[in-house]
């Protein structure tokens, strides 16, 4: 059976707009009757996908395909790319700006939550040419 495929923009530098993507996904996986754990980790993997996006790369693409047995999240963007993945991946670094810093973004938390709620995540980065990040969540 063909997964199904849900697509959405990013706009970059929304901080306002950050999160619809998440919530329009969160609202197709709640019409599909999907445990709520599962929606919940999908739902923080989405969002913080989305708020590095908006912060860092200014937007991209969120890619969502609901198999039978996992579902796949991937955020591509053609930002600048992260050039030290394993600094990224500590709790609390951050490059964020200072905009984003005072409306309570960029705290640093968003690459380990995306490890965190996902079963399996990978990052395919070069700087100057961006970023894809691809999380697989099992049902």
């Amino acid at each position: 059976m063909e997964p199904i495929r849900l697509n959405f923009p990013v706009e970059g530098g929304d901080l306002i707009g950050a999160g619809e993507a998440s919530s329009k996904m969160k609202l197709a996986l709640k019409k599909l009757d999907l445990p709520p754990e599962v929606i919940r980790r999908c739902s923080i993997c989405m969002y913080e996908g989305e708020i590095n996006m908006v912060i860092h790369a200014d937007g991209g693409r969120a890619e969502v395909e609901i198999h039978m047995d996992h579902i796949t999240i991937r955020m591509v963007d053609s930002g600048p790319g992260i050039p030290n993945v394993e600094q990224a991946m500590e709790p609390g670094f951050s490059t964020a700006g200072d905009v984003a810093r005072d409306l309570g973004f960029g705290a640093g938390m968003g690459l380990p939550n995306m490890r965190r709620y996902s079963d399996e995540m990978t990052i395919d980065t070069a700087v100057g040419v961006g970023t894809t990040v691809t999380m697989r969540i099992n049902l």
